[in-house]
């Protein structure tokens, strides 16, 4: 993005978290603010963005004011996203359209936006930070320069994945959509047990977190295959194997499976609920 032509103006309908990380990732990679615009109809997150980003245009609603966008990032909750479609579809056309929000499917925004050129996107919130996952899926009436410019956005908020089949989104909502969650979720748990074990629950909590951060690196780096990394810390009658023993005995893992199960489920009745 270094020359006045790979510039696209960028449409984000929803400035809250999700679209906050990818302005703030595509200004750090040089996209001028001057060439992005925010539609966000609560005052006080428009005071927010406007302060946190001088220079981008934020309007209370689409309308005829808007610049011709290339590209239309659809940040609303699944739930808002029809009303929020059909208002603005007739101020943004011939533009690439991307969305994130959970379980709307491509069909259903072809229908309300008037296009085939949809990305769909499942983020999770380390973007916050530049260390976010993404999955996407393309429609077919998406072209490879569209998949080129979807990626150019997504990688400055982390990695970014692939699926082949839309119905894959639903798994990767479940897997890494949410996935944020569950990390926090031990991490409370940890800090919790820590404190409870003595530590100040600063203490445990800081030890949780690095444990976490050095533990996904070291998989994220090596070859091997999770459970032969598991299996190295884990001495037969020691301490870690304890700890497995007991998770084991009650089923800890088979619960976790059903509850990314039915964060699965749950993705796929959000495209029926708000879809039609």
């Amino acid at each position: 993005m270094n020359t006045a032509s790979t510039h696209p103006t960028i449409t984000f309908i929803g400035g809250g978290n999700m679209a906050s990380a990818i302005v703030g990732g595509l200004i750090r990679q040089g996209h001028p603010p001057s060439a992005l615009q925010i539609v966000e109809p609560w005052d006080e997150q428009r005071t927010k963005l406007e302060t946190q980003f001088p220079g981008v245009a934020l309007l209370p609603a689409a309308g005829p004011s808007l610049k011709p966008s290339g590209l239309v990032v659809w940040a609303v909750k699944p739930q808002t996203f029809k009303e929020a479609a059909l208002a603005s579809q007739p101020h943004l056309t011939h533009a690439l359209h991307l969305s994130v929000a959970a379980g709307i499917t491509s069909e259903s925004m072809a229908g309300w936006l008037q296009t085939q050129r949809i990305v769909r996107a499942m983020p999770n919130t380390p973007a916050l930070v530049g260390l976010g996952m993404t999955g996407l899926f393309a429609r077919a009436g998406a072209s490879d320069d569209d998949r080129a410019l979807v990626e150019a956005v997504v990688k400055t908020t982390g990695e970014l994945v692939w699926v082949g089949e839309e119905a894959q989104l639903d798994a990767v909502t479940a897997l890494s959509g949410s996935g944020p969650a569950y990390v926090f979720y031990f991490l409370e748990a940890m800090r919790d047990a820590g404190s409870r074990m003595g530590l100040p629950p600063e203490v445990a909590y800081r030890l949780a977190v690095g444990t976490f951060i050095g533990a996904a690196t070291l998989a994220q780096r090596s070859e091997d295959p999770p459970q032969t990394l598991r299996e190295r810390v884990t001495s037969k009658g020691g301490t870690t194997y304890a700890a497995l023993t007991a998770m084991d005995a009650s089923g800890v893992k088979t619960k976790f499976e059903d509850a990314l199960f039915a964060a699965q489920k749950r993705a796929e009745e959000l495209g029926r609920e708000f879809g039609g």
